[in-house]
């Protein structure tokens, strides 16, 4: 089998700037969880990504009937703690599926996870947009965003509430100063932060820094800083993932520790200090359209960390597109080392952005508004090979090709957030349709026998 699937990558690193034909379109079986992924054998199961889930299969096609309905605007973000599932973003109202009464929710609200129900007791009041969630020791959760008041009260672009109640977690007090927080990755008795901020407190940490994950103080120990943003771009981290060692981040800079990292790069938090990892890729250096001076977008790492992959807005070729990475999927290698790593696949959509991803072992599952994948040829236009995947898809994690799991959805602007959990696949965007079902900006694929 690990032969077999390294003939597979080889035979499909030609895939890597657009070269894929038509013919490689036949698809192996989606892979088992515990067998397909290069480089892992028989023997001890591997570490697992902070916060992975591995599936051995794929999800179902057909969404679970009991979500609830964000009836307003749009979702960004989701978390699960224990077993409510929080979701932030930009939106006024909820309602359970099969009702009809409407609850005033601002921005942020939770659900059991078995039976959809709004948690009734859980509704904080932000005043401005929720873009990153993750969970806390306690019962808590920490939310990150663009809000300078949290249910009444100051608390700039992050806090942490408690689940129970609503209420601001009591000694837990940073001081972001001058942007937002769009990214949070809680690990151990840290929190990672990313986002267009310049200061935590006093001290200079732009747009990346690391906080004690009780108190929220800043980690002076952790250094590493974003820089030299593409032209035209505000200084961003706009995505993290953590694996058991890497950080791996992505948004609008080009350079980390003054090191070139244009638009990703993997830092070693296994090291004291963390320092920036010897891994570069000159994927996202190429311009896209001029509408997106940076056009990296969400990632993911496999269960086993080994891999990690990375989507891509950007604009389609007739719009000036040109980069061999623009409106993509495309999957690296974590521990590659080297100033130039190439990607292992990609995958084109021809012209439409992916916002968000999630890597499961069994499959890769890409959202955002596209209309097909398979399509390396296509600019605004279904080229030879491509494959309609209505605003959601799955990608074979080896093969890198479009898996047959096709439920569609309304396109809108596109999927925001993917939560891969034991169950199933979380969806969260600003339509009302998926899986040819309404479920208005929240749905859920089950994971079924």
């Amino acid at each position: 089998m690990l032969s077999r699937n390294r003939k597979i990558i080889r035979a499909f690193g030609a895939c890597a700037l657009g070269a894929c034909t038509a013919a490689a379109a036949t698809l192996p079986a989606a892979p088992s969880a515990a067998t397909a992924l290069p480089g892992v054998g028989q023997g001890r199961a591997p570490a697992m990504a902070r916060g992975a889930v591995a599936h051995a299969r794929v999800v179902s096609a057909d969404p679970v009937d009991y979500t609830p309905h964000v009836l307003d605007g749009i979702v960004n973000a989701f978390a699960l703690v224990g077993r409510k599932v929080v979701v932030g973003g930009s939106f006024t109202r909820v309602q359970n599926a099969g009702e009809s009464r409407e609850m005033r929710r601002t921005n942020l609200f939770a659900f059991d996870l078995y039976t959809g129900k709004v948690d009734e007791s859980f509704a904080p009041v932000l005043d401005g947009t929720v873009y990153a969630l993750a969970p806390g020791a306690g019962d808590t959760v920490y939310v990150g965003g663009a809000f300078d008041t949290v249910n009444h009260w100051p608390a700039r672009a992050l806090t942490r509430l408690s689940l129970e109640d609503g209420r601001a977690v009591h000694g837990f007090a940073p001081w972001v100063r001058g942007g937002e927080v769009n990214a949070l990755v809680a690990h151990g008795g840290h929190l990672y932060v990313g986002g267009t901020f310049r200061r935590i407190g006093e001290t200079e940490r732009p747009a990346l820094a690391r906080l004690d994950a009780r108190t929220g103080a800043l980690d002076p120990t952790f250094t590493v800083t974003p820089g030299d943003p593409p032209r035209r771009a505000r200084l961003r981290v706009y995505a993290m993932a953590l694996s058991r060692d890497r950080l791996a981040v992505d948004g609008a800079f080009t350079t980390l520790d003054g090191l070139s990292r244009p638009q990703l790069g993997l830092i070693d938090i296994g090291r004291n200090p963390a320092r920036v990892a010897p891994w570069r890729t000159a994927a996202y250096a190429p311009d896209c359209w001029s509408a997106f001076p940076w056009y990296v977008r969400g990632l993911d790492f496999s269960p086993d960390g080994k891999y990690f992959v990375v989507v891509t807005t950007g604009g389609p070729k007739h719009r000036g597109g040109t980069g061999p990475t623009c409106d993509s999927a495309a999957r690296f290698e974590t521990y590659s080392k080297g100033d130039n790593i190439r990607p292992t696949w990609i995958n084109h959509t021809g012209g439409d952005s992916l916002y968000s991803v999630a890597v499961t072992g069994a499959a890769v599952y890409v959202g955002g508004h596209q209309r097909w994948l398979n399509n390396p040829h296509g600019s605004d236009t279904a080229g030879p090979g491509a494959v309609s995947r209505k605003g959601i898809g799955a990608i074979h994690p080896v093969t890198g090709r479009a898996l047959a799991w096709n439920p569609t959805r309304t396109r809108g602007v596109g999927v925001k957030a993917f939560l891969a959990h034991k169950g199933g696949l979380l969806v969260g965007s600003d339509t009302t349709e998926l899986g040819r079902e309404y479920h208005a900006r929240v749905g859920m694929f089950p994971l079924r026998n």
